[in-house]
């Protein structure tokens, strides 16, 4: 095989693994369903609440913009399963962020994958490939 076409394979082999990352899709899941769960589940301690833009919380600020930006292992799982599971790791992030800061609230919440700011008062994004899940989430930490 000549350079040139071990090159050309070199260079098709790139491409290949880029359109796998291309095939990350975007989900929505039922943020507030998803909450309750960890929190009945133990994985939240409810001592933190959690409201995503347009919803009404109040309170006062005492940070903006906090970002989380979590992934987990996506392979074998359902969409719905890897989502819900990453989403716990970034809320669990926000919670003790919260609550070392004094506040009880994380609010103003939206969708923030690839810094791409998506707002929904029911619903977060999740990007599920092959491998990989993740959520990225940007809010405020309050104190209601």
């Amino acid at each position: 095989m000549s350079i040139k076409n071990i090159c050309i394979a070199f260079t098709l082999g790139l491409s290949g693994m880029a359109s796998v990352q291309a095939a990350d899709s975007m989900h929505q899941f039922n943020f507030k369903e998803a909450v309750d769960r960890a929190v009945a589940d133990g994985v939240l301690d409810g001592s933190v609440k959690f409201y995503l833009a347009g919803t009404k919380s109040g309170g006062q600020i005492l940070q903006k913009g906090l970002v989380t930006n979590k992934k987990t292992n996506g392979f074998g799982k359902s969409a719905e399963n890897a989502c819900d599971h990453v989403l716990r790791s970034a809320l669990i992030q926000f919670q003790n962020t919260a609550k070392s800061r004094g506040a009880n609230a994380v609010t103003n919440i939206t969708s923030f994958y690839k810094s791409n700011e998506t707002r929904s008062t029911t619903t977060y994004d999740c990007a599920k490939g092959t491998a990989v899940a993740g959520v990225t989430l940007k809010g405020d930490i309050a104190k209601l």
